[in-house]
């Protein structure tokens, strides 16, 4: 009888001879990749928790995919990006799988939204929901891939356009599911998905999907994933942003809108439409109208007179929750429809719920805030501290949570990280880069340029970025913090440049970056979008330009917030908070530049308070060892080598 292969050791893997040097042809040992695996392994084993930063080039994903897989436990690994997760799914976990003598469990789940709804799609093919020639070409394209998929991820359809309007009204968002009563359970993708997820131990998500699944574990219709016993986070500089999104609440005029014309077309053709629901339509949307037009339509904004503007505008809010009430009567009074208006009762409710709790809720310990985008005009309610939150519904619920990313100590510790997730007993580990950065990039912060807040700012930058991109041969990224300063250099620079200039905005982010790799020369404006998760190995990169040090906007409601807490507290907001959140910022945004072992280039902060003002040294403290200069000829020296 033949005995089975064991499996390897981390260090019979990841050694210099290992499993891994025999079978990837591009290996190279680095010692970090098992000192970080062994950590992960450990804090899995001994059920605790582990912050570790592992600097670009460490080799992180098979570092904690490897321990996950040995552990014999269901481990979630949540992502930055829905193209990070794709390829730890469809291309590392098959590499360690092929290297390992058992199978591995795993599947991947993305939110609902990215899911075919099976009865939408038959229903659309009995009843007219489809508007002009285009969606009907895209129904008939799903309709036929329908057939064929076995998971309904709308990611296999790569001639779907990005901006689809049928498979909008076609996806499986929660907001029109009847759950357990629609015809098609049995068959539906999202039931596969969560049978999938419960035969499976390692399940692949982004962070998106975990914290809205973490925030709706104990509703109806919330819960996807199954019950784990650990979670790891890449890119975990995220979190408290995103958690901060979902253990929150958000509630817009475009929702009512949508509720109205949703119900307005299932009741044709359910036929259950009456002169009174239509009449119930009508009221809620004029009294929709009258209570979001009370609000300010510009940009993002606090809103701390809440108790103020209900005492002026209390009649208009009532009527609007009293057109919200009206209608979910009127939907539980329809007779034999009764899976097609549970959804939208449900979806009225919330509605009525999120407004009354940002109307008359008195919890301190969240800033109430407005922000007008488009047509939409979202009341919008953060925690201000996530800290407390992650603790209760998460640390202290999972035996096990491991944070990695290159972004998370400030001047070599991990208190910043620790304070604001509520983590303070953490293990913490840092892994160095493999990189030698002092030889393969350069600094260059010019002395001559005023503060970034003086006027000829902007002037005197572009034409420090013209030289630079002079020297560089384009070959660049310029990231900026600021659309409007983006558009204003581009402008500047535009008619003088003889490279390929690329500008967010002209062009999906994908378009873009795949327009800059595949273009000579490219130089790409961006901001913040293009600061992190974005791989570009070898000379095509060569230059990373930033305007100014990525200070928060302190105006913005949710970092004023986060501002005066600290404050209230007895702390320094500036050093304790701004400073370090926007260190592991220019953090992210420099490690565009260094993705491989060849890879040389430079890096420029036209920003000179880094050097001038004392807080620039935490700045410094937070990035790898960079070879400074002041002077722009070393940077055309380095680039005539």
């Amino acid at each position: 009888m033949k005995r089975p292969t064991p499996n390897p050791t981390l260090r019979s893997f990841f050694g210099r001879n290992g499993v891994l040097a025999g079978s990837h042809p591009n290996f190279e040992y680095r010692p970090g990749q098992l000192e970080m695996a062994e950590a992960v392994a450990s804090a899995l084993a001994e059920r605790r928790h582990l912050i570790v930063e592992a600097g670009t080039g460490t080799g992180k994903t098979l570092a904690y995919l490897l321990p996950a897989i040995l552990s014999g436990k269901r481990v979630v690994i949540s992502t930055g990006t829905k193209a990070l997760q794709e390829q730890l799914y469809f291309k590392d976990l098959p590499f360690l799988e092929s290297l390992l003598p058992a199978p591995v469990r795993a599947c991947y789940m993305k939110g609902r939204a990215n899911y075919l709804c099976r009865q939408k799609l038959y229903e659309a093919e009995r009843e007219p929901i489809l508007t002009g020639l285009a969606e009907i070409n895209e129904f008939r394209l799903i309709r036929d891939w329908e057939k064929v998929t076995t998971t309904g991820d709308r990611s296999e359809l790569r001639e779907l356009p990005e901006s689809s309007s049928s498979w909008w009204k076609l996806d499986a968002r929660a907001d029109g599911c009847s759950g357990q009563k629609c015809q098609q359970f049995d068959r539906c993708f999202i039931t596969e998905m969560h049978r999938k997820a419960l035969a499976s131990d390692i399940i692949v998500v982004n962070h998106h999907l975990f914290f809205a699944d973490l925030a709706m574990r104990d509703q109806a219709f919330g819960s996807i994933l199954p019950e784990y016993a650990a979670v790891i986070f890449d890119e975990a500089h995220e979190i408290e942003d995103i958690a901060g999104q979902y253990f929150g609440m958000s509630v817009s005029n475009l929702q009512v809108q949508e509720v109205v014309k949703d119900t307005g077309a299932v009741s044709r053709r359910k036929l259950f439409a009456s002169p009174e629901l239509d009449r119930c339509l009508v009221q809620l949307g004029e009294r929709s109208e009258d209570f979001f037009r009370l609000f300010p339509h510009d940009g993002r904004q606090g809103f701390p007179d809440r108790e103020g503007f209900l005492e002026r505008h209390e009649i208009a809010y009532r009527e609007f929750l009293l057109a919200l009430e009206t209608l979910c009567a009127r939907l539980e009074l329809v007779e034999g429809a009764v899976e097609d208006t549970l959804a939208l009762v449900r979806r009225t409710n919330l509605i009525r719920q999120g407004v009354q709790f940002w109307m008359e809720s008195a919890d301190a310990a969240t800033v109430y805030w407005v922000e007008a985008r488009g047509r939409g005009l979202y009341l919008q309610a953060t925690p201000i501290n996530v800290s407390e939150v992650l603790s209760a519904r998460l640390f202290d619920q999972v035996e096990s949570v491991i944070l990695t990313s290159a972004t998370l100590a400030v001047a070599g510790g991990f208190e910043y990280t620790q304070a604001r997730l509520g983590l303070p007993h953490a293990r913490t580990q840092r892994i160095e880069s493999q990189y030698d950065y002092a030889n393969q990039v350069v600094l260059y912060v010019p002395r001559h340029l005023p503060d970034p807040r003086q006027p000829d700012f902007t002037r005197l930058a572009g034409e420090v970025i013209e030289q630079v991109l002079e020297a560089s041969r384009g070959r660049a990224f310029v990231l900026f913090t600021s659309y409007q300063q983006m558009r204003q250099v581009h402008e500047l620079v535009k008619s003088r440049m003889e490279y390929p200039l690329l500008l967010q905005g002209d062009a999906p982010r994908t378009a873009l970056i795949e327009a800059f790799r595949s273009t000579p020369g490219a130089v790409l404006f961006g901001t913040s979008s293009f600061w992190q998760g974005i791989d570009v190995q070898g000379e095509q990169l060569s230059c990373v330009i930033i305007d100014r040090l990525p200070f928060a906007v302190p105006s913005d409601p949710v970092t004023a917030a986060r501002v005066e807490a600290i404050r209230q507290a007895g702390g320094n907001a500036f050093y304790d908070y701004q400073v370090p959140q926007a260190a592991l910022a220019l953090k992210q945004g420099f490690g565009r530049l260094i993705r491989g072992t060849a890879d040389r280039g430079a890096l420029v902060l036209l920003d000179n308070r880094i050097i001038k003002l004392p807080y620039g040294r935490i700045f410094f403290d937070s990035l790898p060892p960079y070879k400074l200069t002041a002077k722009l000829e070393d940077i055309q020296k380095f680039f005539d080598v």
